[in-house]
């Protein structure tokens, strides 16, 4: 299993999220809205309000997910970050591989 972050927009997270369902490339996806992030782009400090998508997929959908998001996302640059889950609930894990295309 992998979770995976990325912000987005706002006004496009849920829109990100339903098609990442609606696409099977991921289980569950929890928007959490109304985040700050502060970052570096084109050599300024940039703020900006934001939605954090924290997606649950498989082992092998990091490919899909990153051309997946790339092609709807609107930023140059989207954060796609992925992290292994070494240890979850069996049954949980069972739920969400159940509901991913391979």
């Amino acid at each position: 299993m992998k979770i995976v972050l990325c912000t987005a927009p706002t006004d496009k997270a849920d829109e990100i999220a339903d098609q990442l369902l609606n696409n099977r490339l991921a289980s569950c996806v929890n928007v959490i809205e109304k985040i700050k992030s502060k970052y570096w782009w084109e050599g300024k400090i940039q703020t900006d309000n934001e939605s954090l998508l924290i997606i649950k997929t498989d082992d092998n959908s990091n490919e899909k997910i990153k051309l997946f998001i790339k092609s709807i996302h609107p930023y140059d640059v989207p954060e796609i970050v992925f992290i292994n889950v070494d240890d979850v609930n069996k049954p949980y894990l069972d739920w969400v591989l159940s509901n991913i295309n391979n």
